[in-house]
Order: C-alpha cells, then structure tokens, then sequence
C-alpha cells in the first residue's frame, strides 16, 4: 500500500496522512531484508530493523488500544507494556511475521481513532491530559525518529563498506 501525500485539506487528513506515510516508511526501511539481517545488531541498543517494527507495534496497541479505547494489557492484541520489551520478537518470528502486526495494529488503531474528535482527551497517568491531536502527533514524530533509524540501519546492511576510508 501506497498512500499518496496531500498537502492541503482538513486538519484530520493532514494528520492521518502524515501518519499513514511514517508508517509505510518505516516498514520499507526493513521491507526485502533476509530474516537473518533483519535481526543484526549494528548498534549496542536492542534497535534492529525487525525490533523496530515490533516496537512500532507496540506503540500503536500502547495509544490507541490501551490509551484510547480503554483495554488492559491482557486484552490488546499483542506486547502493550512501556518497556524495553516492546523491541522483543521471538526466534519463531518472520520479518513478514512482524510487518503484518504492525499493519494490523495500525488498522486497528485507525479504527479506534475514528471515534473520537481531535479535541477529545483522556488523563494517562504517567502522560496528563492528552488529546487525540496530540496522539496522532506523537505516533507522527514517533514513527519519523524510527524511520530514520531504520534508514541507517538499511544503509548498513546494503552497503557495510560505504563511507568507510579505504586504506
């Protein structure tokens, strides 16, 4: 899926466009990679392409399932605790495996957007009076920040040697 980028129009689409674009961003950072190198560790965080996704994934249930629509960890669809292990994925897990959660967490995020208006609110502990504006806000600067991580972590997969002096 392609989602063409508008410039003009409703606040509401302006937002949910830029989202829909960070999304599919960051999933073409990893999107072709072989299983194996979208595991490699090439910084000494948890961050690899695949984690990356898992997190996004994660970040979505975290907002929109738990935060918007109200559902306890054990009731979202997948990993929606804030810690470190929203970058786990399991051996058994595919690249394919991992994009497509991350597709249906956002759908189903979507979904649970569409109910609300951007001034409606909620108090999260830990966060304060948050607004669905905000939200959508922050999975934008979100998913921007782990695109771009992503991006350099493809350019280290594709080209390990490239910008390294030669001597």
């Amino acid at each position: 899926m392609t989602t063409n980028r508008i410039t003009a129009g409703v606040e509401r689409a302006l937002l949910e466009n830029a989202l829909d674009r960070n999304r599919e961003a960051l999933i073409a950072t990893a999107r072709g990679l072989s299983d194996t190198d979208a595991r490699r560790r090439l910084v000494t965080s948890l961050t690899t392409p695949i984690s990356l996704l898992k997190h996004a994934a994660a970040a979505e249930r975290i907002w929109f399932q738990r935060f918007w629509a109200g559902l306890g960890e054990s009731d979202c669809d997948g990993y929606a605790r804030r810690d470190e292990g929203t970058f786990t994925v399991t051996a058994r897990e595919s690249l394919a495996d991992v994009i497509a959660e991350f597709e249906r967490a956002s759908r189903r995020s979507r979904e649970i957007a569409a109910r609300f208006a951007l001034d409606d609110t909620r108090d999260i502990p830990g966060e304060g009076t948050i607004s669905m504006r905000f939200t959508l806000l922050a999975m934008i600067e979100e998913f921007a920040r782990h695109a771009g991580h992503g991006d350099i972590l493809r350019e280290q997969i594709d080209e390990p040697t490239r910008g390294v002096a030669h001597r």
